[in-house]
């Protein structure tokens, strides 16, 4: 068994190279399961820090619950981003191969089938993605629209207005009808607009914030 183990430590990159060779006509199989791997790693490497400075800035409780709260939020995020990707490019290729080669909606297809089981559970983490990719679809289609000339190009600077609309709409939400809006982004206005409204010496005016 120990001799099984070292051989397989030892030889790990000959036999992965052998497999891939082995299955190198599965190419949206072996798509798929590098989508996995790269889902898990990325999931980690954006979540992690987000969570660790969120959690310990705004976040309640001792040093291991807050440690706890960042792996079960890192947790979620690689494992969902994870199966969705592997999902996601494993149906993607395999309607493509039924069809002879990839097509649009091959992908809108996939994506909405595993966007619904694999981010259609309602946590904060599902939520904070879903509204990640909501506004830069938003901002997508409106380019897409104007590109194909399904409305005008505008013949003015967009972004300024666009800026105006986003933070005029936030505020008013935040300070007259704070709980629509998503916890985490509660916890940040209200350290930003509501907490700087109140100090009772200078200490908790300029060292700290309450």
């Amino acid at each position: 068994m120990i001799d099984s183990v070292r051989f397989l430590i030892e030889n790990w990159e000959n036999i992965g190279n052998s497999l891939l060779y082995k299955f190198k006509d599965q190419k949206f199989l072996l798509a798929a399961l590098k989508g996995l791997r790269n889902g898990l790693v990325y999931g980690v490497r954006i979540r992690a820090p987000h969570a660790l400075v969120m959690v310990f800035l705004f976040g309640e409780g001792t040093i291991l619950e807050k440690l706890l709260t960042i792996f079960r939020l890192t947790k979620t995020h690689a494992l969902n981003l994870a199966k969705f990707v592997f999902s996601y490019k494993f149906l993607q290729g395999a309607l493509s191969e039924m069809d002879g080669k990839k097509k649009e909606w091959h992908s809108a297809a996939a994506a909405f089938v595993m966007g619904y089981y694999v981010f259609g559970e309602n946590n904060a983490v599902n939520m904070q993605i879903n509204l990640y990719l909501l506004s830069r679809v938003v901002v997508g289609l409106t380019k897409l629209a104007a590109n194909e000339e399904i409305i005008p190009q505008p013949n003015f600077p967009v972004f300024p207005w666009f800026a105006a609309a986003v933070w005029g709409l936030v505020l008013w939400l935040f300070e007259f009808h704070p709980t629509v809006l998503q916890g985490s982004l509660q916890k940040s206005m209200t350290y930003l607009y509501h907490d700087s409204n109140f100090w009772t010496d200078i200490k908790t005016f300029l060292l700290r914030n309450k």
